[in-house]
């Protein structure tokens, strides 16, 4: 039995269809009683779903009975300070959570999808890859240091005998919900994007995630952590490819330091005024404006592995996004 977390996301989706598609062994994947299932709706019934959360210890010990493979990939994401909290509890204590049941239940191998956050962000250190040591920085969000608090978990279970496996994404992208997450900025740019971020970051396809991590979950890889990242691109440059496969009009402004910091003053009052989630915060507005490097050798050595190109993969998520706007 393989089990999943997070299934009903933009990567536990995909990891759910790519092992519809490749794998034998019966799946199940937990979900929340207010999950959205319309990402994988094609494949709803080749799943058995069970319902409950990360935090509830007795439901996840019955869920991995006959489980001797795990995938977690559930998280939350948030940039808001008042859901700072709560979004460290589910992080941390439910990765805990799912480590520790793994272990009781003498699971053979988890694979756990971290993030590039939770390597940590220095000004002084831009190049980022595996051996970086974490180091506490006003460049690191909440959503980062729950991250990096979450791998510690992971690495304790892998010391106390549960084999496993990190995997860091940078941006991911690829067809989801286009109000959320790495999708939205497909929205943002459909919408008009008028102002671009100075900084840059990296970027990977979904479709390389997923397959990476079942490949790495099928090696005899345990106790490392691989960075996942196609190319580092300016946001610019982003953007303007987002643009040109939507056949819209490039954003045309850069948004420095300053101008970002009035926007998210704006937009929190807006989100207030209006009791709707912020589009800009203070975090991802500092993030924003910063450039790292991510490297991504140690995957490619490892599994010998190739990344799709990145303005591929933009022009395929453009044409889902356009597909699905005209249903």
């Amino acid at each position: 039995m393989i089990f999943v977390t997070g299934g009903t996301g933009l990567v536990g989706a995909h990891l759910l269809r790519h092992l519809v598609h490749t794998q034998h062994e019966p799946i199940r994947a937990l979900r929340r009683t207010t999950s959205n299932m319309e990402l994988v709706h094609d494949i709803i019934h080749q799943i058995e779903w069970v319902e409950g959360d990360l935090l509830d210890t007795d439901a996840l010990f019955e869920y991995l009975e006959d489980v001797k493979q795990i995938y977690h990939c559930a998280a939350v994401v948030s940039f808001i300070p008042a859901e700072a909290d709560w979004m460290t509890k589910v992080n941390v204590e439910g990765t805990a959570n799912v480590v520790n049941m793994a272990l009781e239940r003498q699971v053979e191998k988890l694979v756990y999808v971290s993030s590039i956050a939770a390597i940590g962000r220095s000004l002084t250190k831009p190049n980022v890859h595996e051996a970086i040591k974490w180091e506490d920085s006003n460049e690191n969000s909440k959503y980062a240091i729950s991250k990096h608090l979450a791998e510690r978990e992971v690495w304790r279970a892998y010391f106390e005998g549960l084999p496993t496996v990190i995997v860091n994404p940078s941006i991911i992208l690829g067809a989801g919900d286009w109000s959320k997450g790495s999708s939205r900025l497909i929205q943002n740019v459909a919408d008009g994007l008028r102002f671009y971020p100075k900084g840059g970051s990296g970027f990977v396809d979904v479709l390389d995630v997923c397959e990476i991590m079942v490949q790495l979950m099928e090696s005899d890889i345990v106790g490392e952590r691989f960075i996942l990242n196609a190319e580092n691109l300016p946001y610019q440059t982003f953007f303007n490819l987002v643009a040109d496969h939507l056949q819209k009009k490039r954003p045309q402004y850069a948004a420095p330091r300053f101008l970002a910091a009035i926007a998210w003053r704006l937009e929190a009052i807006r989100a207030f005024i209006f009791r709707t989630r912020p589009i800009i915060t203070r975090e991802t507005a500092r993030t924003a404006s910063s450039r790292y490097l991510y490297q991504n050798n140690k995957i490619k050595i490892a599994l010998n592995w190739q990344f799709r190109p990145i303005e591929a993969t933009i022009k395929r998520t453009c044409e889902s996004f356009l597909n699905q706007s005209t249903k």
